[in-house]
């Protein structure tokens, strides 16, 4: 077996329309603090002790994220790690966010929700 050459992933980047707006509302509905704001990114903790952080960027012309069509039933980028789905899902829902039905496959329980900006974003337990 080889060793791998990674140990964790440091950053993920997310396209926006306005990085001010989208970290205050990454701050205020997903709890995730500032680390810094600029023009053109804004940089976020997700949590604590998380080694991961989002980086939300300015893109022109801005399209949300879409992930290829395919036959695995992918259809986001992305998937946070929520200690308890249920919670997280009532969280998500009572503070007016899009969000999808809590779906499983074996162990996996997960669920589909939207940034402002029409971004895809998951959560799985």
């Amino acid at each position: 077996m080889t060793k791998a050459l990674l140990k964790g992933m440091e950053g993920v980047f997310i396209p926006v329309k306005d990085p001010v707006l989208s970290a205050k509302w990454y701050e205020e509905k997903l709890g995730f603090t500032v680390i810094y704001i600029e023009v053109e990114a804004a940089v976020m903790k997700i949590a604590e002790k998380s080694q991961t952080v989002v980086c939300l960027v300015k893109t022109q012309n801005h399209q949300p994220m879409k992930f290829p069509d395919n036959n695995f039933g992918v259809g986001k980028y992305y998937n946070f790690i929520s200690h308890d789905i249920e919670e997280t899902h009532k969280l998500l829902v009572e503070r007016d966010i899009k969000v999808n039905p809590i779906g499983e496959e074996g162990t996996t329980r997960f669920f589909t929700f939207y940034d402002p900006d029409g971004n895809p974003l998951g959560v799985c337990k």
